[in-house]
């Protein structure tokens, strides 16, 4: 097991290795039908695309710049999420390190297959490297996850009851409602039962006993347990949480709003009753990964959409490369410098900065990048107990 000293590391790498092996057979089918696609359009709707172009010519810089700055702020807001988790369970990490962090593990997520974990298993490193311990950074990149997909289905809730009860997602109207009204009924009775002591008791009896059968919950349950305690013990109460809540709400809303200046910038119409509802179906099909980044899935998604609401298709094409360029294209080379100059600041730092945090860190990366967002908990019972209380003791010591 993970935990076990010895072959941990071996192991864990094993694990990653069969995982991405697991993955790309699916990957190389799906970026062939793409490409496939992509010619095929190519081939039958050159005129539009010639049109788009065109279009993009005429682009109102100034109005670029405000598109390029809505992406910029977006980015902060997500920066700004992990970095108040981090504040909260007593981590001292710079907003702009953890923004630097957050600009590479976007450039990684959109460069690889199986990105994603690729990805969270750079954050939780770079995080255990500057003194995150070893739960915390592993459940911040939980937190911050759950936080940014119920900003997104609170975006995409607002954008299906926005655009009405006809038109192209009325059919999606229905579901949505009923998962929202399914998620507050169960909120409010959780929001109720927590109010009574015995049934508080009784819950936590219960979920312990369903972590015992899985060693997956149990790793997530102290996780959790564990950031609780120290926000609580930091920062009592429901309130501080609504910044990092809407900080999540933010990064989504400021990315909305890059994708309405670039329609914007090229002269055209703004579908406002629509605009909403297709910008957050686009990010669900772009969150399948079918491809890094979604190539391919996004493009196609928000031109379909964008002409559904009453583009032309030659607008549509215009907006979606515009609005790709900034979200995708242009933050790739800048993430990838920005964990150039993160890996050169640690080696500047010389070898014997931190020796021991970085080869517990080496071992969580790993554990990190096999369990995906859960990681840092993996190694919760046996042998790596000694690990996670140096991490959490060097933590506490800085709360």
């Amino acid at each position: 097991m993970a935990g076990r000293s010895g072959g941990h590391k071996g192991a864990s790498r094993h694990a990653l290795a069969a995982a991405v092996t697991s993955v790309r057979p699916l990957w190389w089918v799906v970026s062939a039908l793409l490409v496939a696609a992509a010619v095929v359009v190519t081939l039958t709707r050159r005129h539009e695309l010639v049109t788009a172009v065109h279009l993009i010519d005429d682009v109102r810089l100034p109005r670029l710049v405000i598109a390029a700055g809505f992406e910029a702020a977006s980015l902060g807001c997500l920066a700004a999420v992990q970095h108040w988790l981090l504040r909260a369970g007593g981590a001292r990490i710079r907003l702009r390190v953890v923004g630097a962090v957050v600009l590479a593990a976007n450039a990684i997520a959109g460069a690889l297959p199986g990105g994603a974990a690729f990805a969270a298993a750079w954050v939780f490193r770079q995080f255990r490297r500057r003194g995150a311990g070893q739960v915390l950074a592993g459940t911040v990149l939980v937190v911050a996850g759950l936080l940014s997909g119920l900003s997104l289905f609170v975006l995409l809730m607002a954008g299906v009851l926005a655009a009405g009860s006809s038109g192209p997602v009325a059919g999606v109207r229905p579901v949505v409602v009923g998962l929202a009204a399914v998620a507050v009924l169960v909120a409010g009775v959780a929001g109720g039962l927590s109010r009574f002591p015995r049934v508080r008791r009784r819950a936590r009896r219960v979920w312990r006993r369903i972590g015992l059968r899985s060693r997956r919950l149990w790793d997530i349950e102290r996780a959790l347990s564990r950031l609780g305690h120290q926000v609580r013990t930091t920062r009592p109460g429901v309130r501080p949480w609504l910044w990092p809540s809407s900080l999540a709400v933010l990064n989504w809303g400021f990315d909305l709003a890059c994708l309405v200046a670039c329609v914007w910038s090229l002269g055209i119409a703004v579908p406002w009753h629509g605009v909403l509802a297709v910008y957050a179906l686009t990010q669900f099909a772009g969150s399948l990964r079918l491809t890094p980044g979604g190539l391919g899935v996004v493009e196609t998604s928000l031109t379909a959409l964008l002409v559904l609401y009453g583009l032309s298709t030659e607008q549509a094409i215009a907006v979606t490369l515009l609005y790709r360029v900034l979200s995708y294209w242009v933050l790739q080379p800048i993430g990838w410098a920005s964990g150039l100059g993160l890996t050169l600041s640690r080696a500047h730092a010389g070898p014997g900065a931190s020796t021991g945090a970085d080869t517990s860190a080496d071992t969580s990366a790993d554990t990190g990048a096999d369990t995906g967002p859960h990681a840092g908990s993996e190694s919760g019972d046996g042998s790596g107990d000694g690990s996670e209380s140096d991490g959490e003791s060097a933590a506490d010591g800085r709360a």
